[in-house]
């Protein structure tokens, strides 16, 4: 909207007035509900220090390099101090920006050169002291003034007073006055824990204590100059030292660079973790670094969905930090970051199959069934995966090459039903389960990239491929159905072994007809996926979901057949024992199926020694005495 439409009309009785602002309420909020946990206060802080050594070697040159920060726990007398030797605060300045929220000096450094390499935006930061303080005092001589000292003290950061003191070296002293509950901060330990966290890639070196070292005394392996040379091997041990600082729950396999383009300035390294997923595995770990401090340690969105078995560290200068600095605004760079990390993936993950073949076998074993989905994400996946990762199968985790019969490969939909299995088992052929993750639209595409046949039982199409229909006499049909059925449908074939008589056979289409048209489904299916599912449905005319496949090859069936077009005496018997075999074959576990089984063997039982012609009087292994 123009801002001309909110000119006041002359005539106009309607008064303007300025909004009002409860500083007390807005302190409240800032300081108290703005981080999601107080330890991040400590960041803020010790930005700001950062900060302002920046901000020195800008504005005073000639100043020597030697930044310092130093944090001192006082569990004692519940006291935190953070020093810095940085540009230091005039009186003027602690009123324009120490004490007016939203004012920061650092973000108007930043819109004159975003090089600057300073990490302040809001002005909001200092606000967080109150968090963990119920005083704060600030003690700064700046390089402007530097025979002039000032002290700052508040207990809530509305009111504060300030009144001049001695000089000190140029910078500032951050004094907390713990609350209570926030004393067991001052102890070293949970200082270095906190700032090791948070600033390990901060450029300026931070001292906690009287310690001789930094916290951050190693330079990340992306920051090393180009011109020193270090060996390759000696380089990737590096890199996975690096990485472990971050990688909490596994040990990291090896490292992939991500470099910066013309889209994204991101720079890191990602790796890949030495524990074993799974198609639903989410172990996906990422640390944001804005500009050398931590944003976000679990930035998890930032790495490909399918990458369930992948941490990583990287830092930018041009995401956007939410007000609190603990989330990303999803701008073009967030984005642009999520493409590249992506990308160095994918060329990272062929690199190491090229380079490093013994560590590529490694993630295959560790990660197969998760890089099976990986594979069907992105082609370059595939190609990289298609002669390398394996799917299980009745004869153990195989190749897709390795399944290949006749030219063809084949694939159970659900192995916890039916007995095709036992088919395959019969011909020695490997068949692979459809019903793990991503089995069968990986050999799906599989089989039309190596142009093969892929046979999926318990369709129509894959049992076209797999039975030679015949047609038998009505009566001799109506006959072995009522001996031998339990409700299938009963088809005349014939098949391969021969010497395998029958095959109870899920027709999946059927089923997934049958469950789409169930009243229940209707209230766990959206309407949308639910009129499109039957569009589909719609077509598949069969309604019987177990199909009942006679061999007519098998010289079992064909005597059976002969009996009773003889009426031969013996028939009964016959055909109770190949029902009891199709029981005993089919039998899957269910309470149902435990019945019909345990009737099955009763009829073995008996049938065997009457075919001996020898008598029956009591069940197999039962003791009349007892």
């Amino acid at each position: 909207m123009d801002n001309s439409s909110f000119s006041q009309d002359p005539s106009s009785t309607a008064q303007f007035c300025s909004a009002g602002v409860d500083l007390s309420g807005l302190m409240q909020v800032l300081s108290k509900h703005l981080y999601s946990t107080p330890m991040v206060a400590l960041r803020e802080l010790v930005q700001n220090s950062h900060d302002s050594i920046v901000r020195r070697r800008i504005e005073h040159h000639g100043q020597p390099d030697c930044g310092r920060i130093q944090v001192i726990g006082d569990v004692k007398n519940g006291l935190i101090r953070i020093i810095d030797n940085g540009a230091g605060l005039t009186e003027g300045e602690i009123h324009a920006y120490l004490a007016t929220v939203g004012v920061g000096y650092t973000r108007t450094l930043r819109q004159q050169d975003s090089e600057t390499g300073l990490i302040g935006m809001f002005g909001l930061g200092f606000l967080s002291a109150f968090v963990l303080a119920k005083q704060v005092i600030v003690t700064t001589t700046s390089y402007q003034q530097p025979e002039q000292g000032w002290r700052y003290l508040s207990s809530n950061g509305e009111k504060y007073s300030t009144e001049p003191v001695p000089a000190r070296e140029n910078g500032t002293e951050v004094t907390l006055l713990l609350r209570d509950e926030f004393s067991h901060l001052a102890s070293e330990k949970v200082l270095n824990d906190i700032l090791r966290r948070y600033c390990i890639l901060l450029r300026e070196p931070i001292f906690v204590g009287q310690a001789p070292e930094p916290i951050n005394p190693d330079l990340p392996p992306w920051r090393r100059e180009a011109n020193v040379a270090v060996h390759p091997i000696q380089d990737r041990r590096q890199r996975l030292e690096f990485a472990a600082h971050f990688e909490e729950n596994f040990e990291p396999i090896c490292t992939v660079p991500v470099i910066s383009d013309a889209k994204s300035d991101a720079v890191g390294m990602l790796w890949v973790q030495d524990g074993s997923t799974y198609g639903t595995s989410d172990n996906r770990n990422l640390s944001i670094f804005l500009r050398g401090m931590l944003l976000d340690d679990d930035a998890r969105d930032l790495l490909p969905p399918w990458a369930g078995f992948i941490g990583g560290v990287i830092e930018s200068n041009k995401l956007t930090p939410t007000a609190s600095r603990e989330d990303l605004q999803r701008d073009s760079h967030y984005f642009a970051v999520q493409y590249a990390l992506s990308e160095s993936l994918i060329h990272g993950l062929a690199e190491i199959a090229l380079r490093q073949p013994e560590v590529w076998r490694r993630i295959i074993v560790r990660h197969n069934e998760t890089l099976l989905g990986a594979a069907l994400c992105d082609e370059r996946l595939f190609d990289l995966l298609i002669d390398t990762i394996k799917v299980p199968t009745s004869q153990g985790d195989l190749r897709a090459q390795d399944l290949r019969s006749k030219g063809a490969i084949h694939v159970i939909l659900d192995a916890k039903e039916g007995f095709e299995e036992t088919l395959f088992q019969a011909l020695g052929v490997p068949v692979a389960y459809g019903d793990r993750y991503a089995v069968v639209p990986f050999l799906r595409r599989w089989a039309v990239a190596k142009g093969c046949q892929l046979v999926e039982l318990g369709t129509n199409a894959g049992n076209k491929q797999l039975f030679r229909l015949e047609e038998l006499p009505a009566n001799e049909s109506e006959w072995l159905l009522s001996v031998l059925g339990d409700g299938e449908k009963l088809i005349a074939s014939r098949f391969d072994p021969a010497e395998l008589p029958l095959v109870v056979v899920h027709d999946r289409e059927a089923e997934l007809k049958k469950r789409l048209e169930d009243d229940e489904s209707d209230k766990r299916i959206s309407v949308a996926a639910l009129h499109l599912a039957r569009q589909f449905t719609a077509k598949i005319a069969v309604t019987n979901t177990r199909q009942l496949y006679i061999n007519l090859n098998n010289p079992a069936v064909n005597a059976l057949l002969e009996g009773f077009r003889q009426h031969h005496a013996g028939l009964d018997a016959a055909a109770r024992m190949l029902k009891a075999l199709k029981v005993i074959m089919s039998s899957r576990g269910s309470q149902t199926q435990a019945m019909a089984l345990n009737r099955a063997l009763s009829d073995f039982s008996q049938l065997i020694p009457q075919m001996l012609a020898r008598p029956v009087d009591v069940f197999p292994g039962h003791d009349e005495s007892k």
